[in-house]
């Protein structure tokens, strides 16, 4: 039934978008592992994991998107969510090193022996379980939305103050997160993972299957957000975007909306983050960064707001466009390059690239007559 009403529901540009994720998923897989290096389709798996990253981005976006664009909850804290995901698959990553690190001890990762600890803190229990890592993937994240969610949009904190609140949570976040003693592995983060599953992370058949894996949890990602928007409860959502006071003058528990909305947006940027770590290999606080949080929202008003395809789109553009250009002379101008794309963006296509080309298009397939029909605009 639900797949029936996503099938019923969904638009000519969401179904373009699943297809082209559920091709990428098959073909750059296959491509990788069966064409020899010498074929012109010959996918590199330095360039599969690339694009893997970039589509780690786009469910953040889309995620971020979800919040913003539908819901009006400009969140500059989105990072944290996609950060804290990300620590979540490294405690498992590193349980699974076992023996075969440096100081070779079988319980205690390398940082924890070089700073002397003697025992695994408690919260590192149970992380040698893929399943239970899974979990705290989505627990984690999401009970830190819900709980934030639950005292700001119970106290109606609104608008710009939201939106420094949020940034300062993931910067308290970083603080901590670079701490030795929090046991986190300190300024340095986890890396040097060995296996998932028992499989060599590193080895080709490995990353082909975390690309594939990437392009199905961003389309799981996509269909979970527009099946919300496009449900009885993403029009209250919307309505909440754009008149939120007379949405809770009509008897709606805005603050409960709200909360479910970011609650579920937080569980796929962890997801994001999931995935992002064994495909990049290291994870550190600097991913809690609040810049990384506000070039997400650059990412999502330059594919177009509120279109969640545009979303992954401008997700995947803009750091296509950051790897081409931070390398080279254009290497120090880059951040000048972003802000200037942002202000580009927000004065001439506040629809983004996504939005203005639908524009274009459907004023372009308008016929004459309904043209002519138009009233001259006023002198």
């Amino acid at each position: 039934m639900i797949t029936r009403f996503l099938l019923q529901n969904m638009d000519r540009r969401g179904g373009i978008f699943l297809a082209i994720l559920l091709g990428l998923a098959v073909l750059v897989p296959l491509s990788n592992l069966l064409l020899p290096a010498s074929s012109p389709f010959h996918v590199p798996t330095s360039t599969m994991s690339l694009w893997g990253k970039y589509l780690c981005y786009a469910l953040l976006a889309v995620s971020l998107d979800l919040v913003w664009g539908y819901c009006g909850i400009l969140s500059l804290g989105h990072g944290a969510f996609f950060a804290l995901g990300g620590y979540a698959m490294g405690l498992y990553l590193m349980r699974q090193i076992g023996s075969r690190g440096v100081y070779g001890n079988p319980v205690l990762p390398d940082f924890m022996v070089f700073l002397n600890w003697q025992e695994l803190p408690w919260y590192w229990w149970g992380f040698s379980s893929f399943p239970f890592a899974m979990l705290m993937v989505l627990a984690v994240p999401g009970l830190l939305a819900f709980v934030f969610g639950w005292f700001a949009f119970r106290s109606r904190v609104t608008g710009v103050y939201l939106s420094i609140i949020t940034q300062a949570l993931t910067y308290a976040l970083l603080l901590a997160f670079f701490r030795n003693d929090m046991g986190f592995g300190g300024n340095n983060g986890l890396t040097d993972f060995k296996d998932i599953l028992g499989f060599n992370v590193q080895a080709q058949t490995t990353r082909a299957a975390l690309f594939s894996m990437t392009c199905v949890m961003l389309a799981a990602g996509f269909l979970i957000a527009r099946g919300i928007v496009v449900s009885k409860l993403g029009k209250v959502v919307v309505a909440i975007r754009d008149a939120e006071s007379r949405t809770r003058f009509l008897g709606y528990r805005v603050d409960r909306f709200k909360l479910f909305v970011f609650t579920v947006s937080a569980c796929m940027a962890g997801v994001a983050g999931a995935l992002y770590v064994p495909q990049v290999g290291i994870i550190n606080p600097s991913e809690f960064a609040p810049a990384n949080s506000i070039e997400t929202v650059i990412w999502v008003a330059v594919g177009g707001r509120g279109t969640l395809v545009g979303a992954a789109l401008g997700a995947v553009v803009v750091n296509w466009a950051k790897t081409m250009f931070t390398s080279g002379f254009m290497a120090p101008y880059w951040l000048f390059a972003l802000g200037g794309l942002f202000v580009v963006v927000t004065l001439f296509l506040p629809k983004g690239i996504l939005g203005t080309a639908e524009a274009l298009w459907a004023r372009r397939r308008k016929p004459d007559s309904a043209r002519a029909a138009e009233p001259a605009p006023a002198e």
